[in-house]
């Protein structure tokens, strides 16, 4: 199967149930273009840049595990102080303890890279790790803001993961993130952005599980906590992640790269809880579902023995394991509940002014 033929697949699975018609009015061009315009402003400068992470991590008898990451500039670390704070640095030491070995990081990742960008990405990449042990790939917040196909982000995405798992790597995906928490995007902005990102997570899920990868929600990344402590979780241009932030996206992938690789975790060997909202489903069903769940692992699975059914594949959504935060006093920047999503053409205005500050 193409990567195109995957990404159209996914796109058909999800919008198949993801309930993405427009309901309501939000507003015409006008407000959203204005609105678009006040977000560039306040949203701030981008930071010169991210440090550099790559190197080895950890000690210990045996060979470096080879650990890739690709994707924008959450991948990249962009917000942290310095090189021990990245998502990929902390992922490598964490993997490193566990395993009694040194971890090698290679970090592609590149600021406000799309994800077509991920093909040049690979192509370096695989000169200086031909075969990585597990890639980490974090992308699809600057699909969103540049207007970027769903299908083409997908497409792109599925062919990287294809040529990852051609070359013998454990895949573990970090899914787009919720753009909708961000506050200095306005409404009803903020509420489109919402939509069109999650709709691309549940997209890239489907397309991921289907090629043997796994992925996991990263609402968390800009989700819940994000909102409540936004002095905490994000970093001075009200964007991008702090170093605590990046530690709470690296907390909810970790579980995944070290049962990817072989490795135990709380959750490995560990049957679907439903009283936890985990369940063993169709993948686009997962798919939507963890789209709405930060922190949720979807990856493929088997039901008696078999792999699929005539609606997709199988695979089992997990809720993984975090700390909680502490609460953030209320401030003068708490703000009231979400209004509803708007119609089709107020979504397509919208998605000519969602351009605010590359990832």
């Amino acid at each position: 199967m193409s990567r195109g033929s995957i990404a159209r697949k996914a796109a058909t699975y999800v919008a198949g149930g993801a309930g993405v018609g427009a309901a309501g009015v939000l507003g015409g061009w006008g407000v959203l273009k204005g609105e678009a315009l006040i977000a560039r402003r306040v949203v701030g400068q981008p930071f010169d840049g991210a440090p550099d992470d790559n190197g080895i991590y950890g000690a210990g008898p045996g060979e470096p595990i080879e650990l890739l990451v690709l994707g924008d500039s959450t991948a990249k670390g962009m917000g942290a102080d310095n090189a021990t704070q990245t998502v990929g640095a902390i992922v490598s030491n964490a993997v490193a303890a566990h395993a009694g070995r040194p971890v090698r990081l290679v970090n592609v990742a590149v600021v406000g890279a799309t994800s077509p960008d991920l093909d040049g990405q690979l192509e370096l990449a695989f000169t200086q790790l031909p075969h990585p042990d597990v890639a980490l790939i974090v992308i699809g917040a600057n699909d969103v803001t540049s207007r970027l196909s769903q299908t083409d982000a997908v497409a792109h995405l599925a062919e990287t993961v294809r040529r990852l798992r051609d070359a013998g790597s454990e895949v573990v995906v970090g899914t787009c993130p919720d753009l909708g928490v961000i506050k200095p995007v306005p409404q009803p902005l903020r509420q489109l952005a919402r939509r069109w990102s999650r709709h691309l997570a549940a997209a890239q899920t489907v397309a991921v599980v289907e090629l043997g990868g796994r992925t996991v929600s990263l609402g968390d990344l800009l989700g819940h906590e994000f909102s409540d402590s936004p002095s905490v979780m994000f970093s001075k241009d009200r964007f991008h992640p702090s170093a605590a932030g990046y530690a709470r996206a690296a907390s909810a992938l970790l579980p995944s790269v070290l049962d990817a690789l072989g490795q135990t975790s709380p959750d490995t060997g560990r049957k679907p809880d439903r009283m936890r909202g985990e369940a063993v489903r169709t993948v686009s069903s997962a798919a939507r579902r963890a789209a709405r769940d930060p922190g949720t692992e979807v990856s493929g699975t088997q039901v008696d023995g078999v792999a699929r059914n005539v609606r997709g594949p199988w695979a089992v959504l997990l809720r993984r394991h975090r700390q909680p935060l502490p609460a953030e006093p209320a401030g003068p920047e708490a703000e009231a509940g979400e209004p509803g999503t708007g119609q089709d053409e107020t979504e397509r205005a919208g998605r000519q002014t969602v351009e605010g500050t590359g990832q």
